[in-house]
């Protein structure tokens, strides 16, 4: 069984570890009998089955939650159902990944216009102007 990310990647799920813990969300009188929070652990750098350039950009956007043993964790305790938790954890480790999927453009350099410049530049001399008007007349003798 696989977490299908997009039609050229997915994980294993042999890679992703699950624990399930009291959660501090909503369930009424359940919520300190049942452990519906889940808690996804996956140590990134022993992903086989993404690509070097995709992992390398995922390490660099959820550096943060990357801990120093490598595991990047993400808990849910949004619902009351187990399950549902652990769709959301899934759902959020589906999206990190699809937004790194993707190479960000290149940029092009671009130079600032001529005209711009100049433009810029006869404004300023326009505004000094303003304010040499306003100074106080010298009285040369």
């Amino acid at each position: 069984m696989n977490l299908v990310i997009s039609e050229q990647l997915s994980i294993p799920m042999s890679e992703l570890r699950f624990a399930y813990v009291r959660s501090s969300g909503p369930g009424g009188q359940n919520v300190n009998k049942v452990n519906s929070q889940v808690q996804l652990a996956w140590k990134v750098a022993e992903c086989q089955s993404l690509p070097a350039d995709v992992l390398e950009r995922l390490q660099a956007a959820q550096q943060g939650r990357i801990s120093k043993a490598g595991f990047l964790r993400i808990h849910s305790d949004e619902y009351r159902d187990r399950e549902k938790n652990r769709e959301a954890c899934l759902d959020r480790l589906r999206g990190m990944i699809a937004e790194v999927a993707k190479p960000p453009k290149k940029r092009r350099k671009t130079r600032v216009p001529k005209g711009v410049v100049e433009g810029r530049l006869r404004e300023k001399l326009q505004r000094a102007q303003v304010k040499q008007t306003r100074r106080r007349p010298r009285l040369d003798d």
